[in-house]
C-alpha cells in the first residue's frame, strides 16, 4: 500500500459518504453484538470508530497506512496504528468486534487471503464490506462477488451472516456500496453466544450473496457497460428496482395530489 498513497481528498470524501451510513448501520450491529472494543482495519480518518464511540463504545484502535494524517482523524490520536495492510496484522490482543469496510478491494489478490486471516485473527465477529466486480474507485484492484470473501473466512472459521442488507437496502441515508456489500462473519464461538447472530444465521440464504444494488445498476445500464454481467448476478437485484420504482411513482402521485 504503500506505493498507493492516497490524497487528502480521498480520505475526506471517504469520511463523509461514510458518516450517515454508519448512523444507520451502527445501531443495527450493536443491537446484534453489543461489542466493548472495536478495531477498524483500514479506517481512514476513523469515521465508523466515532459513531461508535457516540454509541459509547470507548475501547476502540484504528488500522490504515502512514499516509493519514493524524490531525484529520476524529479518534484520538493514540488509537490509531500505522501499518502496511499488505502484511500480516498481528496485535497482542483481540476486540469484540472488527470492522473492514470497503477496503479488501484496494489490496492485490495476491494479498487477499492474508488480509483475511489477519482480520479473524483480530476477533470473532467482523462486519466486512467490499467492493464487487466493475464498482467504480479509487484503486480498486480487486473486486469480488461476495462468495470469494465468504470461502476465505470459511477457510478461518468464520459463517457468512446476510442480515444487514435487507434492512439498510432501501435506506436513503445509507451509500448504496454499504447496503450492497455488507455481511457480518462469526465463528462458531460467537454464534453460539450471540443469540441474535445464531438466528441471523438461520435466516441466510448463502445461495443469494451476490447482488447489484439497483442504483449501481442504473449508472452501469446508462454508461452501458453491464453487457458481460452474468444475468444471474442481475436477476437478484430487479425485485427491489421494481419497487423503488413504484415507490417512486407513488411519491410523485402523492405530491401531485396533495398539491
Amino acid at each position: 500500500m504503500r506505493d498507493q498513497p492516497y490524497s487528502n481528498a480521498f480520505f475526506e470524501h471517504i469520511s463523509r459518504t461514510a458518516r450517515r451510513s454508519a448512523r444507520e448501520i451502527v445501531p443495527l450491529v450493536l443491537e446484534l453484538v453489543r461489542p466493548t472494543s472495536v478495531i477498524d482495519v483500514g479506517c481512514g480518518l476513523g469515521t465508523w470508530l466515532a459513531e461508535f464511540q457516540a454509541h459509547g463504545v470507548s475501547d476502540v484502535w484504528g488500522v490504515d497506512g502512514d499516509y493519514v494524517h493524524a490531525r484529520d482523524l476524529e479518534i484520538p490520536v493514540e488509537r490509531f496504528l500505522a501499518r502496511d495492510l499488505t502484511r500480516p496484522l498481528r496485535l497482542d490482543r483481540r476486540f469484540d468486534l472488527v470492522l473492514s469496510m470497503e477496503v479488501a478491494e484496494h489490496l492485490p489478490a495476491e494479498y487477499a487471503d492474508a488480509f483475511v486471516a489477519s482480520l479473524a485473527s483480530l476477533g470473532p465477529v467482523i462486519l466486512f464490506s467490499a467492493a464487487i466486480p466493475r464498482q467504480d474507485g479509487t484503486h480498486h484492484v480487486n473486486g469480488q462477488w461476495p462468495e470469494y470473501w465468504a470461502a476465505r473466512f470459511k477457510v478461518r472459521g468464520f459463517e457468512v451472516i446476510d442480515c444487514l442488507r435487507k434492512q439498510i437496502w432501501n435506506n436513503e441515508n445509507v451509500e448504496w456500496w454499504y447496503a450492497q456489500n455488507s455481511f457480518i462473519y462469526a465463528n462458531s464461538q460467537a454464534i453460539e453466544t450471540l443469540l441474535p447472530l445464531k438466528k441471523a444465521l438461520a435466516m441466510t440464504n448463502s445461495a443469494q450473496l451476490s447482488m447489484v444494488h439497483p442504483k449501481l445498476y442504473g449508472h452501469r445500464m446508462m454508461l452501458g457497460d453491464f453487457s458481460n454481467l452474468p444475468v444471474r448476478k442481475v436477476v437478484p437485484a430487479l425485485p427491489y428496482m421494481f419497487m423503488n420504482a413504484l415507490r417512486r411513482r407513488w411519491a410523485r402521485h402523492k405530491s401531485r395530489t396533495s398539491t
